[in-house]
C-alpha cells in the first residue's frame, strides 16, 4: 500500500524526496488501514458476550454515536452521528457494543444506505430485538470538496426494523426522543 501512495504522489507531480513527503506513504498507508480497519473485526470478538438477561421491554435508545467512514465512491469521507434503537426481548447488550458495532462498519469502504441497514440488521440478529431503528446524519466530503460542492449539505438515512417498521406509535416514540 505505501508503494502505490508513493505512486499517486508521483503521479500529481510532487517529488517525494521534498522534507514534508518523505514519509508521506507510509503515514498514508498506515491511516488508510486505520481508517477501513472494520474489515479486519470479528463480530463475536466486537460483541464479547455482553448480552444480558433483561426483563425490560422498554425502548433503549443510543444517541449521537460519532462515526468515520469513507465514500466507496470517490475515498472521500464522510462524518456525522448514529443514533440506535432497540426494543429488547429478554436481553439487552452491553452499552459500548453498539458504538462499537457503528464503528465496525464505519470503518470500511461505505455508502450511508448500506450502513444504516448494516448496523440495524446486526443489532437485530444479536439482540434478538423485538424492533431496531437506526438514524445516521452525515456529511459527505465527496459532495463538499467536489463536484457541486455544498457546504451545508447533509444527509439522513434511516433503517426501521420489526415494530420500528410495522408500528407507528414505536417509531414516532422514537424520532421524539431524538430531539
Amino acid at each position: 500500500m505505501e508503494e502505490q501512495y508513493a505512486k499517486i504522489i508521483e503521479a500529481i507531480g510532487e517529488d517525494l524526496n521534498r522534507p514534508g513527503l518523505v514519509d508521506t506513504p507510509k503515514r498514508a498507508a498506515k491511516a488508510f488501514q486505520f481508517l477501513t480497519e472494520g474489515y479486519h473485526l470479528d463480530l463475536d470478538e466486537v460483541v464479547n458476550e455482553a448480552l444480558f438477561p433483561s426483563d425490560s421491554s422498554e425502548m433503549v435508545i443510543v444517541k449521537d454515536i460519532e462515526l468515520y467512514s469513507l465514500c466507496e465512491h470517490h475515498l472521500l469521507p464522510f462524518v456525522g452521528v448514529c443514533h440506535v434503537a432497540y426494543i429488547p426481548d429478554g436481553k439487552v447488550i452491553g452499552l459500548s457494543k453498539i458504538a462499537r458495532i457503528v464503528d465496525m462498519y464505519a470503518r470500511r469502504l461505505q455508502i450511508q444506505e448500506n450502513l444504516a441497514t448494516q448496523i440495524a440488521n446486526t443489532i437485530n440478529e444479536i439482540t434478538g430485538a423485538l424492533g431496531v431503528g437506526v438514524i445516521i446524519e452525515a456529511k459527505h466530503m465527496c459532495m463538499m470538496m467536489r463536484g457541486v460542492e455544498k457546504q451545508n449539505s447533509s444527509m439522513k438515512t434511516s433503517a426501521m426494523l420489526g415494530a420500528f417498521r410495522s408500528n407507528q406509535t414505536t417509531r414516532s416514540e422514537f424520532l421524539s426522543l431524538l430531539q
